[in-house]
């Protein structure tokens, strides 16, 4: 593995054990990048249970709305980043930007996800990123909600785009989308 991985996948679909499983398999010195943030209890336990069950030794960095500023403090080339997950740092930068939603917060989102692959290649780290797919199901009723779905859909194009491996999670399963040294046409 090397260079980026793109995880995609529905909710507790399992991307989360497929990205530990793939770092834990890389021997390399594992970074743990948490874009969550605690805004009610649900979502603590939930915070608190991904802590427990991330493997001892790693390093983790809480950066809920520039990993790429919060990692550059702590990686090293040759390190592994799992950037667990794209799709709550996309719902922070869209909250982040305020109204109204829209272009403006995608510009914002599209440049922090160049950043943070230009910042990975020059440092030399392996970067798996986890995302969701939300643009499967019916249109958002809100324009909050629509501005979301477009923003995370166009950061999850631009991840596999750079991707050398990309995979779709669906129930445990892992299926390979890119392999190694495969382009998609189109």
């Amino acid at each position: 593995m090397y260079g980026l991985t793109l995880i995609l996948g529905g909710a507790r679909a399992g991307k989360s054990d497929f990205a530990v499983r793939l770092a834990r398999a890389s021997g390399r010195p594992v970074i743990y990048c948490a874009t969550a943030e605690a805004r009610d209890e649900e979502m603590a336990t939930r915070i608190a249970v991904h802590r427990a069950t991330r493997p001892t030794g790693w390093r983790t960095v809480e950066a809920p709305l520039d990993p790429a500023a919060a990692l550059a403090e702590i990686a090293t080339a040759g390190d592994l980043l799992v950037l667990d997950c794209v799709t709550l740092w996309v719902s922070n930068m869209v909250l982040a930007a305020g109204e109204p939603y829209g272009t403006r917060a995608e510009g914002v989102i599209l440049a922090a996800v160049e950043r943070l692959l230009a910042w990975r290649a020059d440092r030399g780290c392996a970067l798996v990123a986890v995302s969701n797919e939300v643009g499967l199901g019916e249109v958002p009723l809100t324009p909050l909600g629509r501005a979301y779905r477009d923003a995370l859909g166009r950061a999850n194009r631009a991840l596999a785009a750079a991707a050398d491996e990309a995979y779709w999670v669906v129930a445990g399963l892992a299926l390979p989308l890119r392999a190694l040294g495969a382009r998609a046409v189109g």
